[in-house]
């Protein structure tokens, strides 16, 4: 085991829980739609960015950083997740042509699916288990326990201080502050912004 600085990145699709119906039709295209999703974002993931694993509705990526590359990997690290939502949103209206035909919920309901992600700069630790990188730590809890927060947007980027200290705003894109409660932890001063993405069905 290895404990390395990273920039963690949590892709998280909203509305997934909604999304999955109980008719097995809709049921299977649900799930498709959604790992479809996810992978048109994960493809468009490039180095230093790394998956390190799918977790249901989310997609969980870091990159590793050194003491004289922080900012530069933490800009460039903004800079994708940025693109994601682009790139997700492309696939949302491609999804919604392709599946047209089909009046299963999950094929009509594709634009009420949104896109968020939380990024954090902190230190995890890696251990190998066969081929996969396990990582674990208090940063790695942090950023799972913030995606249970409290913005009333299902849509936004949000970054914590130690990450936006480095890669700061987006220039066509304000950052509001807010303060996260955690569990065992202390309240999280977080940065949120809200990607404006034209989406309409």
């Amino acid at each position: 085991m290895d404990t390395r600085k990273v920039a963690l990145v949590m892709v998280d699709i909203s509305g997934y829980t909604q999304f999955i119906r109980s008719q097995k039709l809709s049921a299977i295209h649900a799930e498709e739609i959604v790992f479809e999703l996810l992978e048109a974002v994960i493809d468009h993931a490039a180095y230093p960015l790394t998956l390190n694993k799918l977790e249901g509705d989310a997609a969980f990526l870091y990159a590793e950083v050194n003491a004289g590359d922080q900012i530069e990997v933490a800009r460039d690290v903004a800079r994708q997740v940025r693109e994601f939502f682009r790139v997700f949103y492309e696939r949302v209206h491609s999804l919604s042509i392709e599946r047209a035909d089909c009046d299963c919920d999950a094929c009509q309901r594709i634009f009420d699916l949104r896109l968020k992600a939380i990024l954090h700069l902190g230190e995890a630790v890696f251990r190998k288990i066969r081929q996969f990188d396990e990582m674990a730590g208090e940063d790695v809890i942090l950023i799972h326990q913030l995606l249970k927060n409290s913005i009333p947007s299902h849509e936004y980027i949000m970054m914590t201080e130690p990450f936006h200290q480095l890669a700061g705003d987006f220039e066509d894109l304000p950052f509001e502050t807010w303060q996260e409660s955690c569990d065992f932890m202390e309240d999280v001063t977080v940065y949120v912004g809200y990607p404006q993405t034209a989406l309409t069905g």
